[in-house]
């Protein structure tokens, strides 16, 4: 059971790390790796920072500390 958690903690922190960086790309703020090149898709950014924040409001009080943070600080930064 405890692997489990682990476990499930691992994969909803990489789900967001990967939204984030989804959104960093999208916001042209890191380079599309299967293009090279810088792309501004605004629309697209937002709509992946409102699902983080769909997530946030979603899985409140079901997450653990770590992961409130996490998800937490990767909206601030973006």
């Amino acid at each position: 059971m405890e692997n489990d958690k682990k476990l499930h903690e691992a994969q909803f922190m990489q789900l967001v790390m990967t939204l984030q960086s989804s959104a960093w790309m999208m916001l042209g703020k890191v380079t599309n790796p299967a293009t090279g090149k810088i792309e501004k898709h605004l629309d697209a950014a937002k709509a992946t920072i409102d699902t983080l924040m769909m997530l946030k409001e979603k899985t409140r009080g079901n997450l653990s500390k770590t992961e409130e943070d996490f998800l937490s600080n990767a909206l601030q930064q973006l």
